[in-house]
């Protein structure tokens, strides 16, 4: 099955989508260092670095070298951020030009099925107007669509990383059908969640100030079967590079105790940081909480720093071989900004399902 990635980023919905065993044929994003780095871990997909709003759906179908009768699905998280207050769409609003991009690429490619994730916030937005609108946005386009909230780690993901998704299955293309959301596989007397201890133990060997390049060698073998999967397909350790923060810095993170934050500093440095988040470190023995963009207030659970770009990679579950291109903050930007790849891959399968049961012949 073939997959289009609008939005893509640097790839972990299309990451996901892969480990379930799609054919990935297209990523489209209007960062170049994301796109970059989308082309180096899918070098068999074509890539537009652009914005979408001005592409049409044959200049996608024609970058990706197929018809839209192949187009299995089209994934992505448009920003859905031009609404009025009373909930309707504002159809002038610049905001909303991605949101519409997306729904009018689905329109005229008629893909099997999509897939749509965005922030939780989302439902919440005018007591649910917004998210009605876009139910029947998609419903006018000829898909019965399902919502649901994800936590991604009750799918395996060492995160406590909640997203919606809007899964839109095509009534003419498919008979019959009827997307059921995946059951959670880790937590409430299922697996055990998986901890950031779990996640990151065999790379905790460069402490707070050790150097490495951007291409290392492991120096501790993987413990669990979280680290296994995360290490299957990696000869060398990659994007595992410390940032070194000033003594001054360190010392007051070192006062912060493992799952603690800035109420464990003295007050006179509570100010410090301008942020709620700030000072947070790590808890070992739960899921990390949500990985952000800038990853400058979060720290490793028992080093004085913040976590390399593979640490946060870890969390996020990208496999080791997964290379982020660009300079630190990018890299740590495109990974924060992604899907957790096995959040994405749990929601592919029962994709798979869904089509396969129902196509019709």
């Amino acid at each position: 099955m073939n997959v289009i990635d609008l939005f893509c980023g640097c790839g972990g919905f299309s990451k996901g989508f892969e480990q379930a065993g799609f054919n990935v044929r297209l990523g489209i994003d209007i960062w170049q260092d994301a796109v970059t780095t989308y082309k180096e871990n899918f070098p068999n997909a074509a890539t537009i670095v652009g914005d979408i709003s001005g592409l049409t759906g044959e200049d996608l179908l024609s970058a990706a070298g197929i018809t839209a009768d192949e187009v299995d699905v089209i994934i992505g998280g448009p920003p859905c951020q031009g609404f009025s207050l009373s909930g309707k769409r504002m159809l002038d609003d610049p905001r909303n030009v991605l949101y519409k991009s997306f729904v009018r690429m689905v329109a005229t490619i008629q893909p099997k099925a999509f897939v749509m994730e965005n922030v939780p916030g989302l439902v919440r937005l005018f007591n649910g107007q917004v998210k009605e609108q876009v139910i029947e946005d998609f419903t006018n386009i000829g898909y019965k669509v399902k919502m649901n909230q994800l936590t991604a780690c009750d799918f395996g993901v060492p995160q406590a990383r909640t997203r919606v998704f809007f899964v839109g299955i095509n009534t003419k293309k498919v008979e019959n059908s009827d997307y059921i959301f995946p059951e959670p596989t880790h937590g409430n007397g299922k697996k055990p969640y998986i901890t950031c201890k779990d996640a990151l133990s065999d790379l905790d060997f460069i402490g707070d100030t050790r150097l490495l390049a951007e291409e290392a060698e492991y120096e501790l073998p993987a413990t669990n079967e979280y680290q296994k999967f995360m290490r299957k397909n990696a000869n060398i350790l990659l994007n595992h590079v410390t940032t070194i923060h000033t003594e001054k810095t360190r010392n007051i993170i070192a006062m912060v105790p493992d799952g603690g934050n800035y109420k464990d500093l003295p007050q006179e440095l509570w100010s410090t940081r301008k942020v709620h988040i700030a000072w947070t470190r790590m808890d070992s023995s739960r899921p990390c909480f949500t990985i952000d963009t800038g990853h400058n207030h979060h720290f490793h659970y028992r080093a004085n720093r913040v976590p390399t770009v593979r640490e946060s990679a870890r969390i996020q579950s990208f496999p080791d071989d997964f290379r982020f291109i660009g300079i630190k903050t990018s890299q740590l930007k495109q990974v924060g900004n992604a899907v957790p790849p096995l959040l994405a891959q749990a929601v592919a399968k029962s994709v798979i399902i869904a089509l396969e049961e129902k196509e019709n012949v």
